[in-house]
């Protein structure tokens, strides 16, 4: 990703200076700063969650801004061996959101991960609303599939850790160059929602990359994939959701598109090899008992050439599933809306689906992980966590599974 970050740099330190003194004028005005969400659907779903975050707007600029901070500590041991107890800085994120007319919006979202180790721009797209149920969208787009993708803010969840399924079996926060379209329909307690989006592709290094299986996020280290296709084929990426107003929401999502370079100058090289993924997501909260839920599980199926070993698996599988019960909710330590909660995540990935063609035994390679935890919320854009992590991970051959046992302790909040 050098390549690419490098690039920015200078654009994204002028970006800084503009927000800090704007910063330092709202400060001698205080009074006209407004805290604000810019998105005015009447029902707000995962789709709506990139607007759906608290704004700085200063007096009449159309200009709003705002992020949030992560940080937290880790000491983790597996199978007796550890590194010690450390501390993270694990992101700082930005967003600038303008209102260029009453139906045209723009928002970018850059992200700094590990300090500055990692500078990425995560979202920069202009929105144009035609009707309710038909709105384009172009630049750099988040491609919505599962819910996590567009639903990753760290203040939103009460765990440390962004779920495995997300992260290593799906790229989390995957954006692309590309263009679509997207809308809702209201009618009575049900809303229907869509996206659908063509962008830059895949790339080959889902299969060649330093993790030696088969392994989709590698797909974000192109540092070229901003810029241009890495084999001329347009990834398609396209999601529906229904929304009960009392039952809650589910998402159906699609990701598919070649990921190799299957020709060079006119030259045939190979043929077009495809992968693809199915996800699935529900989210609910029970009024009653305080109870949210959060599920996501997906399916990835990938060509893999004959030639590449088994390690290299064709069936992907995972997901997670996150309950957390509010347990007091009120005025706590001078804060006005505080809340105490207890949750639990359930996880699990198989990175090869399958069984060994010369014995028939079950090809492993998966994690298991259970997470409970506990959170102090100060308010809705304010958490503070604790969590504590088991993990059991087996190889490929099925060996006994190698047994990781983490305390996390951290904060994050929306500013």
């Amino acid at each position: 990703m050098k390549t690419y970050i490098y690039n920015y740099k200078k654009q994204i330190a002028v970006v800084i200076f503009l927000l800090i003194s704007l910063f330092g004028s709202a400060q001698k005005d205080s009074a006209k700063i407004v805290r604000s969400l810019t998105d005015s659907s009447k029902v707000i779903m995962n789709m709506d969650a990139i607007y759906n975050r608290p704004f700085l707007q200063y007096g009449k600029i159309p200009v709003a801004l705002g992020g949030y901070v992560e940080a937290n500590t880790n000491y983790a041991v597996t199978d007796g061996k550890t590194e010690g107890f450390s501390f993270q800085a694990r992101r700082m994120t930005l967003f600038v959101s303008s209102n260029i007319h009453r139906k045209i919006k723009f928002l970018t979202e850059i992200e700094f991960e590990d300090g500055t180790k990692e500078i990425n721009i995560e979202f920069a797209s202009l929105d144009i609303q035609f009707h309710p149920l038909l709105n384009f969208r172009g630049g750099i787009v988040m491609n919505p599939i599962g819910a996590f993708n567009q639903n990753h803010d760290g203040p939103r969840w009460e765990f440390i850790d962004r779920p495995i399924s997300a992260t290593q079996l799906l790229p989390a926060t995957f954006s692309n160059v590309g263009f679509g379209l997207f809308g809702k329909l209201y009618k009575q307690n049900i809303v229907f929602a869509y996206e659908v989006y063509l962008t830059n592709g895949l790339n080959d290094f889902i299969i060649s990359n330093s993790q030696n299986k088969t392994f989709l996020p590698a797909t974000k280290q192109d540092p070229n994939r901003f810029e241009e296709s890495f084999n001329g084929e347009p990834l398609t990426t396209a999601k529906v959701s229904l929304r009960h107003r009392k039952i809650g929401e589910l998402g159906l999502s699609y990701m598919g598109g070649c990921y190799n370079k299957f020709q060079e100058d006119g030259l045939v090289l190979d043929v077009k090899r495809k992968a693809e993924v199915f996800a699935v997501d529900f989210n609910t909260s029970i009024p009653k008992v305080k109870t949210n839920i959060t599920a996501e599980w997906a399916w990835v199926m990938v060509d893999v050439p004959g030639t590449y070993t088994q390690q290299f698996g064709n069936k992907q599988q995972g997901g997670f599933v996150d309950i957390v019960q509010t347990i007091l909710k009120r005025k706590m330590f001078g804060f006005e809306k505080a809340s105490l909660n207890l949750a639990f995540r359930t996880e699990y990935v198989d990175w090869n689906v399958g069984k060994f063609k010369e014995t028939g035994g079950n090809i492993s390679d998966e994690v298991v992980a259970i997470v409970p935890g506990i959170s102090f919320r100060t308010s809705p854009q304010t958490v503070i966590r604790f969590n504590y992590r088991y993990q059991w991970q087996k190889d490929i051959l099925g060996n006994p599974a190698a047994r990781t046992a983490a305390i996390q302790f951290g904060i994050s909040s929306y500013f």
